[in-house]
């Protein structure tokens, strides 16, 4: 591998408009793995391929657990298929709860939709009354308000 083929983090952070905060993280959850010389991180083509794996994935609201399973998958030898299979049935799953989450939000937007203009009719109502009601004037002899 030539030093062509590796990137430093401030490369992978413009590649992929991440943070090094991001790389770290996702370096301790062992979802990529740069080679280190001395304090310094160096990506490979490998980590290019899985921390664009791992962003598609979050994108798509799969957890981390489910990524580094899928990615795992990938580095067993002849899984191709399983993996394949398996991200195809996570996918299914997420596309599914996904839906699920749209319906429920349009039901919701609706709903607030509704009560909004109830509360625009309120309001209206309450712009045609009088802005403040007269004070009772209180007499002492009568001690009713006249």
């Amino acid at each position: 591998m030539t030093n062509d083929d590796l990137l430093t983090i401030r490369e992978m952070c413009d590649a992929f408009d991440v943070t090094p905060r991001t790389l770290r993280f996702y370096e301790a959850k062992e979802l990529i793995f740069p080679k280190r010389e001395g304090t310094k991180r160096l990506f490979t083509r490998r980590d290019r391929a899985r921390l664009k794996l791992i962003l598609r994935g979050k994108r798509f609201g799969f957890s981390l657990e489910d990524i580094r399973q899928l990615l795992d998958m990938y580095d067993l030898e002849g899984s191709e298929q399983t993996q394949y299979l398996r991200t195809y049935s996570l996918a299914q799953d997420r596309l599914a709860q996904m839906e699920q989450q749209r319906d429920e939000l349009i039901e919701a937007i609706a709903e607030l939709k509704s009560e909004l203009a109830d509360g625009a009719k309120m309001f209206q109502a309450y712009s045609t009354m009088p802005t403040q009601a007269p004070e009772p004037q209180f007499d002492p002899l009568n001690k009713s308000a006249a």
